[in-house]
């Protein structure tokens, strides 16, 4: 089993992105479903998305910018950003972050 944490970082200011709703969902026989959400805490983090570990499969983590962008009065291209991944096997935590600023986004994997 696995956990996710993520950490939201704007680039465009140089400091955590607060409040970003961010949302976990498993691809599956059914469909993409819902695992876990959260908002980013006053660093720009989210720690406890998955209290409980994952089993091995294909995943996304959806971060909500567009809204977060707009909240302060900024326009930007994108609505969310998402990480398309899989988790190969059980048992290693994988740290997701985003790099976001209102006209892009990136991410890689942390530690």
């Amino acid at each position: 089993m696995s956990t996710i944490t993520t950490h939201i970082l704007d680039t465009a200011l140089g400091k955590p992105a607060i409040g970003v709703a961010v949302s976990l969902e498993q691809n599956s026989s059914q469909g993409w479903l819902p695992v876990a959400q959260g908002d980013t805490d006053a660093d720009g983090r989210i720690t406890d998305l998955t209290p409980e570990p994952l089993a091995p499969g294909h995943y996304r983590l959806i971060a909500e910018i567009g809204d977060y962008f707009a909240a302060d009065g900024r326009d930007a291209l994108y609505v969310s950003a998402q990480i398309d991944f899989v988790l190969p096997e059980a048992g290693s935590h994988y740290h997701l972050p985003f790099l976001i600023s209102p006209w892009s986004w990136s991410t890689y994997r942390g530690s």
